[in-house]
């Protein structure tokens, strides 16, 4: 296992409090105040698949720190990147998971609280997400990476896994 060094984990841990925390946590907080809109929750069952997706995102986002930290050794602030390219973990089937997590986590609670501003507003950072990955994000790592980064986009879908992806062990 490769070691990861204190300031790595402390600047994964400030940057999950601060961009993570405010995109995921108090801007949907600001949308709702957390609480539920009854009218929109017809059933239950919203609530426990809401529960699930914000569990699964919030696994996704800390599983993706981790391999930053680990196998990229950096860490997902862009002041402190990582010095290798991360295929492992959830990035062996897709290529955001840290986004994807983030969207997940805000969709969560969008379904928990039967929030219509907080499930349009995980739309809207998607679309901002998509734009910011395909013009800024993917071109700067393709120039950082070269080939590596491309074949991995090749074998690895943007925001879908390739589930018959053979490089995806």
């Amino acid at each position: 296992m490769k070691s990861v060094s204190l300031r790595i984990v402390l600047v994964s841990l400030l940057f999950l409090l601060a961009v993570p925390g405010t995109v995921a946590g108090l801007v949907p907080y600001w949308l709702s105040g957390w609480e539920a809109d009854t009218s929109l929750l017809d059933s239950g069952w919203i609530a426990v698949l809401g529960i699930g997706v914000l569990l699964a995102g919030l696994c996704g986002l800390l599983q993706s720190v981790v391999h930053f930290a680990r196998d990229g050794q950096g860490t997902p602030a862009p002041a402190a990147p990582p010095k290798c390219l991360v295929v492992s973990g959830f990035y062996r089937h897709v290529r955001n998971p840290m986004y994807l997590s983030v969207l997940l986590a805000i969709a969560g609670q969008g379904l928990i609280l039967g929030n219509a501003r907080v499930l349009a507003y995980a739309g809207g950072l998607w679309l901002t997400f998509h734009l910011a990955l395909v013009f800024h994000e993917e071109p700067c790592l393709a120039l950082r990476f070269g080939d590596a980064y491309r074949i991995y986009c090749r074998q690895v879908g943007r925001w879908w896994p390739r589930l018959w992806n053979k490089h995806a062990r």
